[in-house]
């Protein structure tokens, strides 16, 4: 049962996530890292195992896949994963959209991977670039005009995004919402076409209306539901350096069964005997996906491009001999350089058709 206190039985360390003396710590909680836990001291590592069945991790190269909209102005974002509560795509947009896209089941934020370019919004326009969060509100309209293919992780939530409420850090750790790019009206003129398609994507869809204006005629607005872009090299990373943090204070948006997460690179803990690299655990509760961006852990370089599923309730983490690395390294390598956006669902994600002929752990 739940309780202030936290029982010990056994064999185990002193102060928690340190000292560990030859053994495997390993997680097993609830509510991600913020309800009830129990940290197990193994002998062996708990990622010594073979996975067969629907619930075996997957691994793609975001490379490996292909969009129809990588090839075809026209085309579309691959579905990755997708649940009640959300779908995860990608987008590898090379060219314009000739057309409008309005999304309707949802909020949609996206990662920008690779690329610039512009977004043409009903709010006015937005340039984009390279570690942006782009935030689309449900049912706004827009035009993705990239300068070179621009690689997207897309998220849309069932319910709507909102930055998570205020802990004890206030209102700008981690996310300073004064850092976020706003967009000023720009209302755009009649370019000479017959009409203008503004494409609603949908579940069953899509279906298209057609206008005879322009339909980004807007000449101003007010409120507080707005598109918006956000760098993630504004955002303010939480330290500690007695102990790892857990991933919930990296915390960067959320909506309904849908948590956002920015690890980006940090200096590494150093207190003598403090584990620098996070925990085994099988999150009980939340399916995981982790996006890596780039950067290097310990001096080791991150594939850029690899993304990474975990279901809940199968153990995950980095491999022992690269968390006996870092005890060995310390003192040499004093920074974590990884750059990663992780995606924890509450329901469990399927896997696309796509992402299962790709999974690497496949082949």
């Amino acid at each position: 049962m739940e309780s202030f206190v936290h029982l010990r039985k056994g064999i185990t360390p002193a102060r928690l996530h340190a000292d560990l003396d030859g053994l495997k710590d390993d997680e097993l909680g609830r509510g991600g890292f913020t309800g009830r836990t129990a940290q197990l001291y193994r002998r062996n590592e708990p990622m010594g195992y073979r996975a067969q069945g629907p619930l075996a991790p997957i691994d793609i190269l975001a490379d490996a896949l292909e969009p129809t909209d990588s090839t075809d102005p026209a085309g579309s974002p691959l579905l990755l994963f997708s649940n009640a509560d959300c779908q995860i795509l990608l987008s590898r947009r090379a060219q314009e959209m000739p057309f409008f896209a309005r999304y309707v089941d949802g909020d949609l934020l996206s990662f920008v991977h690779k690329g610039t370019g512009l977004l043409e919004t009903e709010f006015g326009p937005l340039r984009y670039r390279e570690g942006d969060w782009v935030y689309i509100p449900k049912a706004c309209t827009f035009r993705q005009v990239p300068d070179s293919e621009s690689t997207w992780l897309m998220i849309e939530a069932t319910e709507e995004f909102r930055v998570p409420p205020a802990g004890p850090l206030g209102r700008h750790f981690p996310f300073d919402p004064s850092r976020i790019v706003v967009p000023e009206p720009q209302a755009m003129d009649d370019d000479g076409r017959d009409e203008y398609e503004v494409r609603l994507v949908h579940e069953g869809g899509p279906t298209s209306l057609f206008y005879q204006h322009h339909p980004l005629d807007v000449v101003g607005w007010q409120g507080d539901n707005f598109p918006f872009t956000f760098n993630i090299a504004d955002y303010n990373v939480v330290l500690c350096d007695t102990v790892h943090l857990p991933a919930t204070v990296h915390l960067f948006m959320q909506a309904t069964g849908v948590y956002v997460m920015n690890f980006l690179p940090k200096r590494a803990e150093s207190a003598p005997g403090t584990e620098t690299i996070p925990w085994y655990h099988r999150n009980a509760d939340y399916d995981e996906i982790a996006f890596f961006h780039g950067g290097d852990m310990y001096g080791v370089p991150m594939p850029p491009g690899l993304i990474s599923h975990a279901p809940q309730g199968v153990h995950h983490g980095a491999p022992e001999k690269m968390r006996e690395r870092a005890r060995r390294k310390r003192e040499e390598i004093t920074r974590i350089g990884w750059t990663t956006i992780a995606v924890d669902t509450r329901r469990r994600l399927t896997p696309s058709p796509e992402v299962m002929a790709a999974n690497l752990g496949a082949h």
